[in-house]
């Protein structure tokens, strides 16, 4: 049956209310008013309200947006504490070693830059683009991409509204809506579900590495006052995650007596036993740590995966009738910790892309915004990850000491523009990492004590999900039989681990066991997507406003 749909045209569409399609929007009808140009732009947002799925750690650097808008401080951009002190630590299970400020290379300084909430940030910044006239529609998920007869990326349809669990039309039923465009930018995020399907029916992957990523943890704590470093950013490498598993630490401190508190684990890790969650639990009690928690208040929590592939996992950007910009890219510069200065840019720079399209049509053949690309190459977002191309492998292939050490060094010669001739490549996607249980170290973590570390559903409370009861489930098994046949029998069932949600749970009833998907717990970090070993879980856009809405994150 045919379903009659509404049909929305515009000059340019945007998918997804981050930093970089907030800054395409911006920086398009800029251009449009400095040329006196009518160019309409759409931005579509799954979230509740833009910035209700945002969460980064977040120190910014401002040059971005400095470039789109030099006068932010005079408009009130909340961006209010700027950083005093950086601090690099070696943790090990009671110790930490403070590495001295002049053995870091100058490109992990955080001078100048400022301790923010993304997600105020993003907010802010969508009412800049309101001012500027872009529609933004919060609440409408991207379901499909649609393409031309030539294989050009038309528009998006956005998921239907008031179905049941089966995929009945409800009362509430609302069919979904065509929204087309001349050119379609792609700011999903990382492992964006529509960036997938592009990827896949357009082979846009074919001459890149694997893209790698790691799964990002945050809490945000009110402490006491006395602990309290208004500018004080602090990292850490080491305890309580073995030197084979990558991943870090942050500490910020901002506002009124908040922290930041997060921590990363690179998702190649291989022991099928580890659990992200519980080790982000586990640093919370370092002596250090637990000092600076003692009397506070944990306010938010949450977790998103973030891009850790670098330049050589890039897919092509640039597709006939849309680009991928931001971390639907891979914009993150993994030692720094930073991609939001470099998803703003590339938005801009496909914001300039468009426009010259829209004005030039002549100059675009194929309708291949090619000049994205040579922008991109031409701009110092390609300086800032180009010179740390070969870090994430150095730490996958030698480990985090040795790695970040050999990475230390590549990045000292880079400041002094001395740039190696070779790029180190990824042999692995994350998936394919795990060692069969059997063969791995059993790891064993402590029970929450509910005052520093906590349980995944009472963390998840914090994090103000909304999924209607009733709705399909978001998370999709190409086979079910794979989770109990093959996951369960060779890795223990994982997803009861690297899920930091509690959203899969392996039940054993009467002899028998079965996976059961609680989808209601879901905080859209996508790992389920990126670490299940055959690629069976496919995570889609739930009903749309569905999911955590974050605050302060």
């Amino acid at each position: 049956m045919t379903i009659e749909r509404d049909v929305m045209e515009y000059d340019v569409l945007i998918v997804g209310g981050g930093p970089a399609g907030l800054s395409a929007a911006i920086k398009i009808k800029q251009i449009a008013t400095r040329e006196n140009k009518e160019i309409s732009v759409c931005l579509v947002e799954k979230g509740a309200e833009v910035g209700s799925h945002i969460l980064s750690g977040a120190v910014i650097d401002p040059i971005a947006l400095s470039e789109l808008i030099p006068d932010w401080k005079e408009k009130g951009a909340p961006l209010n504490t700027k950083v005093t002190k950086d601090i690099f630590n070696l943790f090990s299970k009671k110790r930490n070693l403070k590495i001295p400020h002049w053995l870091m290379p100058p490109i992990m300084s955080n001078k100048q830059n400022y301790i923010v909430s993304l997600g105020e940030l993003c907010v802010w910044l969508s009412k800049e683009a309101e001012g500027l006239g872009i529609e933004i529609y919060p609440g409408f998920t991207a379901q499909e991409p649609i393409f031309n007869d030539n294989q050009e990326l038309v528009g998006i349809l956005t998921g239907d509204m008031g179905r049941d669990s089966d995929g009945n039309e409800t009362v509430n039923y609302a069919a979904g809506i065509e929204i087309r465009a001349k050119y379609s930018l792609i700011a999903e995020g990382t492992r964006g579900s529509i960036t997938k399907i592009i990827e896949k029916k357009l082979s846009l992957r074919k001459n890149s590495d694997p893209q790698k990523y790691g799964l990002g943890f945050k809490e945000v704590w009110r402490i006491d006052k006395n602990k309290h470093h208004p500018g004080l950013v602090e990292h850490s490498l080491g305890w309580p995650l073995e030197n084979d598993a990558g991943g870090g630490s942050f500490t910020y401190h901002y506002g009124e007596d908040l922290v930041s508190l997060g921590f990363v684990v690179h998702l190649d890790y291989s022991n099928p036993y580890l659990s992200p969650f519980d080790e982000f639990q586990s640093f919370k009690t370092h002596p250090k740590i637990k000092n600076l928690l003692t009397g506070a208040k944990r306010i938010s929590y949450g977790a998103r995966a973030i891009n850790e592939g670098g330049i050589q996992s890039w897919p092509e950007l640039a597709f006939p009738g849309g680009v991928l910009i931001g971390c639907s890219a891979g914009m993150v510069n993994v030692p720094r910790i930073k991609g939001t200065h470099n998803a703003m840019k590339s938005g801009m720079l496909a914001a300039e892309a468009c426009v010259e399209a829209i004005t030039k049509p002549e100059n675009i053949n194929n309708k291949i915004l090619e000049q994205y690309l040579q922008k991109l190459k031409a701009s110092w977002v390609w300086d800032d990850l180009n010179s740390v191309r070969n870090i994430k492998p150095l730490i996958s292939k030698y480990g985090t000491t040795l790695g970040m050490l050999f990475g230390g060094f590549e990045m000292w010669l880079a400041s002094y523009k001395i740039k190696l001739p070779w790029t180190l490549h990824h042999e692995k996607a994350d998936h394919e990492t795990l060692i069969d249980f059997e063969q791995a170290k059993p790891i064993s973590y402590l029970k929450p004590d509910g005052v520093y570390t906590f349980d995944k559903l009472s963390s998840i409370s914090l994090s103000n999900i909304g999924h209607e009861a009733n709705q399909p489930c978001h998370l999709k098994l190409r086979d079910k039989n794979i989770p109990i046949d093959f996951n369960y029998k060779k890795y223990n069932s994982p997803e009861q681990r690297y899920c930091p949600a509690g959203v899969y749970e392996i039940l054993k009833e009467d002899n028998l066991v079965r996976l059961q998907i609680n989808g209601q717990n879901c905080i859209h970090c996508k790992t389920c997507d990126i670490k299940d070993p055959k690629q069976n879980i496919d995570w889609v856009p739930p009903e749309g406003g569905s999911g955590p809405i974050y605050s302060k994150m």
